[in-house]
């Protein structure tokens, strides 16, 4: 049998492809051609020599031979500076059909900053389309949310809303597109995407917990309108700073987990961040399936080598039990607790909860009990086709806490190891932004994202309304579409008020050139009053051209995000267009992620004509 040929195809996170990989694949027979028998005459896959159609178009001798079974196959990254010989192994995802055949199937090699795809073409088993991730066997479950429409001035001055540092929705997106399919439109949120990325906003000077700053420039598409940046950076803290930790992971290992992409990574990335702990720490570890248990009781962060022998020893099987879990969960974070420490529980999962305490009411309100007790929650989504993205977002966010999908060893690394602080360490909660506008100088605006976050005016000074986290290091953007004043607001419908006139305004709004005023609240991580701070921006009528590079790529992303969502408001924008945006402004890019963006980007418009496969 001869060996599957790779279809020409843009490798995602890479502009220089090195990762050089053909899978063979026989039920039988060896051979350069074939497929190398594995043991026993099993068959094999294996990295393969001439014939090679990738992006570099270098054809590679034969590699390696390992043995498969008939729903998985073992790639290796290979010729990479950026992998070496330390490098795991990473299976084929839950929709692979290897050993016989299936539609496409990509497989992911990850380490480090990098991550190489392949997709390998075949069309030998019938029953594809009802493997996992098919559209038939898919249980996926995002929150559909109408965008934030748009707001005239003198009826709605202000906005408000709480911050958000969840990554999710950008590696969810990634995670549709290297597949080739368009996500659903509840998987794009605008705010996740934009602030998965790194920017170089100026730290705070002195402990002030973060900087604010403001610009201001046009909307690149609609050059009509302006985009109002908010960009918040946090105070870094330096590891030999950092407080203790208690940290309880807790991990899915009921039967849904068993995927190569689900318990196999979450045992990966939890090698990583152990490798970050020290004697100042404790770690426990908490498993739940049908039943929940302890598998580790809380230990130092020096004692390495029990805690992954702990790791290595999880299995998958059964049923899930997250509240029970959760609950054990807990139970251990407190008996353990260090006073001024950071008290955390990690949750991985793909937030399949189906059989005992699963009402997300009453885990939503558990989460949020303890975190006002001082023991937050991290939680980790894995896998595809089971996804319960919706139920992990809520639980992050009432717990105090963040949530991250992890779609490769990649990806692990940059949540826990490189922003290993961010993700752990709190420096200001229950963060809220209020924007007051002139109307002197704006007609309307609208919030671009956040719509699960969005606050009444008065919450902004109540103490008591939960709001979300900064962590040691982050990155926080926001941006509004501000129209100018005088012209007219799109979808504003509110007849002009009998009783009461336009204008009246203040000396500041009538003089000053302000746009709008920024404003914060947020509380110590350990406090319940917040404190306040001001910023009154002015529009000094840049175009966009004009405006750094931090702020055109998170614009790009952005628009990224309205053309996914098929917004009303994206004007002509076009994913070339975005495109052209980002590569623009790619600045310094140390760790590659903004030139990977333009492979998204690709991936994004070749699965554009499937818009039909959206759920």
């Amino acid at each position: 049998m001869t060996a599957i040929r790779a279809p020409r195809t843009p490798v995602a996170g890479s502009l220089a492809a090195h990762a050089l990989i053909l899978l063979g694949l026989a039920l039988g027979g060896t051979g350069r051609e074939g497929a190398e028998a594995g043991p026993g005459g099993a068959p094999a896959a294996f990295l393969a020599g001439p014939g090679v159609d990738l992006e570099d178009g270098i054809e590679p001798d034969v590699l390696e031979t390992k043995p498969i079974d008939e729903a998985e196959a073992i790639v290796e990254c290979l010729g990479d500076p950026r992998f070496n010989a330390d490098s795991p192994f990473l299976e084929a995802g839950p929709d692979a059909s290897i050993g016989v055949g299936g539609g496409a199937t990509r497989f992911f090699c990850g380490r480090g900053g990098g991550q190489r795809s392949l997709t390998v073409s075949a069309d030998l088993d019938p029953l594809a389309s009802l493997r996992p991730g098919s559209a038939e066997g898919n249980t996926d479950s995002f929150d559909a949310r109408e965008e934030n429409p748009f707001h005239g001035v003198e009826e709605a001055p202000l906005s408000t809303f709480s911050i958000d540092v969840d990554t999710a929705s950008f590696t969810v997106v990634r995670s549709f597109l290297e597949r080739g399919t368009l996500p659903p439109r509840g998987a794009v949120r605008i705010e996740e995407m934009v602030n998965w990325f790194p920017y170089g906003y100026a730290p705070p000077a002195g402990a002030e917990p973060f900087a604010v700053r403001a610009a201001v420039a046009a909307a690149p598409w609609n050059p009509a309108h302006r985009l109002l940046r908010v960009a918040i950076r946090g105070r870094s803290v330096a590891e030999a700073e950092r407080p203790p930790a208690n940290l309880v992971f807790l991990v899915d290992v009921s039967g849904s987990m068993e995927d190569p992409d689900r318990l196999p990574l979450v045992q990966a990335g939890l090698r990583l961040l152990a490798e970050r702990l020290d004697a100042r720490d404790r770690v426990a570890l908490v498993v739940y399936a049908g039943a929940s248990g302890l598998v580790l009781p809380s230990t130092p962060g020096s004692a390495r080598a029990a805690i992954l022998d702990a790791v290595d020893r999880l299995q998958a099987g059964g049923s899930t039990n997250g509240g029970a879990g959760i609950v054990l969960a807990y139970r251990v974070a407190a008996e353990n607790r260090i006073a001024g420490g950071i008290n955390r529980v990690i949750l991985a999962t793909d937030g399949d909860f189906n059989v005992g305490v699963t009402n997300r009411s009453d885990l939503v309100d558990l989460v949020a009990a303890k975190a006002k007790e001082g023991t937050f929650l991290t939680v980790l989504g894995f896998g595809r086709g089971n996804l319960k993205d919706d139920a992990l977002e809520s639980l992050a966010d009432r717990g105090n806490g963040n949530y991250a999908y992890i779609d490769s060893l990649a990806e692990a690394r940059k949540v826990l190891v490189e922003h290993f602080a961010g993700t752990l360490q709190v420096i200001a909660k229950d963060v809220k932004i209020q924007v007051e506008f002139n109307p002197a100088r704006a007609a309307g605006y609208r919030l671009l994202g956040y719509e699960n976050r969005v606050l009444a005016a008065r919450d902004f000074r109540d103490d008591a309304k939960d709001a979300g986290e900064i962590g040691a290091g982050h990155c926080v953007t926001a941006f509004y579409e501000v129209v100018p004043a005088g012209a007219a607001v799109p979808g504003a419908g509110v007849d002009p008020l009998r009783y009461r006139a336009t204008g009246g305004l203040t000396p500041e709004g009538e003089g000053s050139g302000e746009l709008a005023t920024v404003k914060l609240r947020w509380k110590e991580p350990d406090g319940e009053a917040s404190a306040p701070a001001e910023f009154p921006v002015v529009d000094g009528g840049a175009g966009f051209d004009g405006a750094d590079d931090d702020f055109r790529f998170a614009a790009a992303v952005a628009g990224f995000g309205m053309v996914l969502r098929e917004s009303p408001h994206a004007g002509g924008l076009t994913l070339a267009a975005v495109r052209e945006i980002a590569a623009g402004a790619l600045g310094e890019d140390a760790g590659g992620h903004r030139a990977a963006f333009l492979g998204l980007v690709g991936l994004a418009e070749k699965a554009g004509g499937r818009a039909g496969e959206r759920r």
